[in-house]
């Protein structure tokens, strides 16, 4: 059973939460102040954290960019309905995905399913040998979901290295935000003026570097330039 970690200071919000949760098989935790949740995230045990932006102690920002420090476990971000910009830093930190406030409990459960259909364990891979897509200075295991640059391990989240191995499967191939959005969300890009394809980009080519193997194609999207070895 998939667990989950609620961290929001509103102590109503909890319990009919993981009430609904419990209905589809999913175990969900409530912390009301970071520091718990913390100290939860740090004993180990969860699958996916879910922030809300405004927390006491420390806002959702500060509380994503520790939890990332630390952790690759995906994140998903509660924001104010309509700010963009707090989606936008939410990506810039490593969030995987936001839902703005008030939601629907059936669509908080639809993007964590999304998330954690893209988290397959190594143990769940085929037995007839790995698949792995392979370029010059850099290795991507697509069973292990690992990734090597110049033999060294590259420590990316579960939504950068689904956009990564969407990229190099279909080398050249030139993918626009929205193909991008639909393949990693499974909807189509109703929110692309929020830039989350620009930035998941951005924190992707910063991981991979020196490399420059992601490119940029004006007015089209972007594209996978590596060299097959």
């Amino acid at each position: 059973m998939p667990r989950l970690l609620l961290i929001d200071d509103d102590v109503q919000l909890g319990p009919p939460l993981a009430a609904y949760f419990k209905r589809f098989d999913f175990a969900l935790d409530h912390a009301t102040r970071p520091g718990e949740g913390l100290q939860r995230l740090r004993q180990g045990g969860y699958d996916v954290a879910i922030l809300d932006v405004m927390l006491p102690e420390m806002d959702g920002f500060e509380l994503c960019r520790t939890i990332r420090k630390e952790s690759s476990i995906p994140i998903v971000m509660l924001t104010a309905r309509g700010d963009v910009m707090d989606r936008v830093v939410g990506l810039e930190l490593g969030a995987d995905d936001y839902l703005p406030k008030p939601f629907e409990p059936r669509e908080l459960l639809a993007r964590i399913q999304t998330i954690l259909r893209r988290v397959v364990p190594a143990a769940a891979s085929p037995s007839n040998g790995l698949r792995q897509l392979q370029f010059d200075g850099i290795t991507i295991d697509l069973d292990r979901r690992s990734v090597q640059r110049g033999g060294a391990a590259v420590d990316l989240t579960s939504t950068e290295f689904e956009l990564l191995a969407l990229l190099a499967g279909a080398p050249h191939k030139v993918f626009s935000r929205d193909d991008i959005l639909e393949k990693l969300r499974g909807r189509s890009a109703e929110d692309i003026h929020s830039r989350a394809v620009d930035i998941l980009v951005s924190r992707l080519r910063k991981k991979l570097e020196p490399l420059d193997c992601i490119h940029t194609l004006r007015n089209a999207g972007y594209t996978f330039a590596g060299v097959r070895t």
